[in-house]
């Protein structure tokens, strides 16, 4: 994915990152979807507006990413294998687990995939990195930080959604990310900023845009009915837990060829529309979803030194602002 929307994302990359990709493990991640699920609904947005957006497409571009702005092996090798035991569906599985507000639970078996790889473990050893070095992309402040920082995790799905799902042209998202540079933040950290106002400005609204379609009824909605879904077809055998570290394919083959499944899954597959009332309608299935709210306050340079965009924009601060107040009380149903 990232090569489609960013012709210049970095210079030569080690032949260890092309490798590394190249590796079952992580080619299971080209049939798991960037959009835990979601996409296989009938909604307007995904049946006519996303291009294909796998787990795959995103590490590669983390790992060129933190390539570009480091030059550091390990540390591109560990954002390539952040995703690696991401089961399928991704974050929904998170739902299923109660987990999706820090969504932590799916990121347990990372280091057991790495070490179970008879593909990956010798491949690191030849370049002379440990497990160690990979198997937590959180300790590298480009890959990964807390929110409300820019890391190469959340530039590429920010990016991405805005190429995908946006529909943001090529040379604006080429532009932002070029107007990119690596400075020291508040804490003394390393950490993406940009040179310009301007593109700061751009992607802070990219990022606002992704921030409320992480949190829609029908994102929030859609994931919860189909954790239930995933939990009711483990409970009844269609699915053993090992398959949702498979692929999307097998799994919904899978669901397919049990009756009350794949009944329930056709269900889903027609979710075109969802509705949200004050009381919890008498028939039928509706829930309440709280949400992650998630979203990024880049860095950018001014006059009086490195600055967040909200301390030197007013109108993406109330945004900010208006997005941290949202209640997510309502009843969530098929509308």
């Amino acid at each position: 994915m990232f090569s489609q929307y960013v012709s210049n994302f970095s210079d030569e990359t080690p032949e260890l990152l092309d490798l590394l990709a190249g590796t079952p493990e992580m080619r299971r991640l080209s049939d798991v979807g960037m959009h835990c699920g979601c996409e296989y609904t009938n909604t307007p947005l995904y049946r006519k507006s996303i291009h294909p957006y796998s787990r795959l497409m995103h590490s590669i571009g983390v790992a060129k990413i933190i390539w570009r702005f480091t030059k550091d092996a390990k540390q591109a090798a560990a954002g390539l294998l952040h995703d690696i035991a991401t089961p399928v569906f991704a974050h929904t599985i998170d739902f299923m687990n109660n987990d999706h507000l820090t969504q932590e639970s799916t990121e347990d078996r990372t280091r057991a995939f790495i070490e179970d790889s008879e593909a990956i473990v010798p491949l690191l050893g030849r370049y002379g990195i440990k497990i160690d070095d990979v198997a937590d992309y959180h300790k590298y402040p480009i890959a990964d930080n807390d929110t409300p920082m820019l890391s190469a995790d959340r530039l590429e799905y920010t990016l991405g959604n805005g190429f995908s799902v946006y529909h943001v042209g090529k040379s604006l998202i080429q532009e932002i990310y070029n107007d990119l540079i690596v400075a020291e933040n508040e804490s003394g950290d390393e950490e993406l900023c940009f040179r310009s106002p301007r593109f700061a400005k751009e992607y802070a609204e990219i990022s606002l845009r992704n921030s409320h379609f992480y949190v829609s009824d029908l994102d929030r909605f859609s994931m919860q009915y189909l954790a239930d879904l995933v939990r009711r077809a483990l409970e009844v055998g269609a699915l053993g837990y090992d398959d949702l570290y498979s692929t999307e394919t097998r799994v919904i083959g899978k669901m397919r060829t049990h009756d009350e499944i794949s009944d329930a899954w056709e269900s889903y597959t027609k979710i075109s529309s969802v509705a949200s009332s004050n009381e919890k309608p008498p028939v039928g299935y509706s829930v309440r979803v709280d949400a992650k709210k998630r979203y990024i306050d880049p860095l950018v340079f001014t006059e009086n030194g490195v600055k967040r965009v909200s301390e030197t924009d007013a109108g993406i601060r109330a945004r900010i602002e208006s997005f941290l107040k949202l209640d997510f009380g309502r009843w969530l149903h098929i509308g």
